[in-house]
């Protein structure tokens, strides 16, 4: 049995993480969940007044009982307290991404599993220092991406692979949502905001598994809004070696859009939430040949407990850890690729 903590009592973990660990209960239990120390949360104390340090414990500790009424476990008081405890075997990081490289490194050198929301860091090198720690201390290290697991993916690509639509022309992923609460962290450059590392990260993921994993940035665009001190929306071409197309297109000031639309020589598929479909959703599709239109259900899945169950893969299975390196280090790339074009060609505005 892993004994998990939680650094920060999210929503994510408290709405998301913590019911499907649940029902991995075979694998894991939930022992506790940690509120950052005043230290960590404000860094220089002689800067803060004692009324904002209580303010903040106690906000805090107000989330964190909340886990523990209705999951049990305990609290503990600084992020590095939980991250070093030898009662605790894994540790799941639901931070702003910003955070993300030094919490997961801290909890690897103290030989931990590491199960971390994506992006699993804001940069290719630091993804990659995480990758050989783990590797070198044979520990897990898994990046929540957790759509990549429903059914329905493999569903379509079936209904592509029978000749339905014909050969394929294009592939156009759209992800993007409306404005947030502006104190988001996406919106923050400093927390690791921007759409390219959130909903940017969801469409080059998929791209790159349509088109069989050995995809490259052939053009990018960045555009910021005023106001907003990180990149608002962006687009992007992929291309396989066999040069198949990809094209995405995501934002966060946008009207809500989760989209795969297949375009064939004999027909076309749509189909929507295919990146954010919650454990009990129906999915769906469109097949449209010509005049001829057809919708089609596709499998009902849980997502986020099949990206547990990968962790606990990962944990068990030294093969499975080599994979999910391999698959984390694709996937920062593809991100490096789409700034580097960013940064060489200057389309950023």
């Amino acid at each position: 049995m892993i004994k998990i903590g939680i650094i920060c009592p999210s929503e994510i973990a408290y709405r998301r993480f913590l019911p499907s660990l649940q029902k991995a209960n075979k694998d894991f239990t939930f022992v506790a969940i940690a509120i950052a120390s005043p230290e960590e949360w404000f860094g220089d104390l002689n800067k803060v007044s004692i009324e904002d340090i209580n303010y903040q414990q106690k906000r805090e500790m107000v989330k964190a009982q909340s886990f523990v009424d209705n999951y049990g476990g305990e609290i503990v008081v600084g992020y590095n307290n939980l991250v070093t405890s030898n009662d605790i075997d894994a540790i799941y990081i639901p931070l702003p991404p910003a955070l993300h490289y030094h919490w997961a490194k801290k909890a690897l050198k103290a030989g931990k599993h590491v199960f971390v929301e994506k992006p699993s860091t804001t940069n290719l090198t630091d993804t990659d220092d995480l990758i050989k720690i783990a590797k070198d201390n044979k520990l897990a290290l898994h990046e929540n991406y957790m759509f990549i697991y429903h059914n329905q993916l493999e569903a379509l690509s079936n209904v592509v692979k029978k000749g339905e639509i014909g050969d394929i022309r294009l592939y156009r992923i759209s992800f993007g949502f409306p404005l947030r609460q502006l104190n988001d962290f996406r919106y923050n450059k400093e927390l690791g905001g921007g759409a390219l590392l959130d909903a940017g990260g969801y469409c080059l993921k998929y791209g790159n598994y349509l088109l069989g994993g050995d995809s490259k940035i052939i053009t990018a665009q960045a555009n910021n809004i005023n106001g907003f001190e990180v990149e608002m929306y962006g687009s992007a071409t992929m291309k396989n070696k066999n040069g198949d197309i990809a094209q995405i297109a995501f934002g966060m000031d946008n009207d809500y859009r989760c989209d795969i639309e297949i375009w064939g020589s004999k027909g076309t598929i749509t189909s929507n939430r295919i990146l954010t479909a919650p454990a009990g959703f129906i999915p769906s599709y469109t097949i449209k040949k010509n005049q001829i239109i057809e919708n089609h259900n596709l499998p009902v899945d849980d997502t986020f407990f099949k990206s547990i169950q990968k962790f606990s893969e990962c944990i068990q299975n030294a093969d499975e850890r080599e994979k999910q390196y391999k698959i984390i280090h694709n996937q920062e790339d593809l991100v490096e690729q789409f700034k580097s074009f960013i940064l060489y060609h200057g389309e950023k505005k």
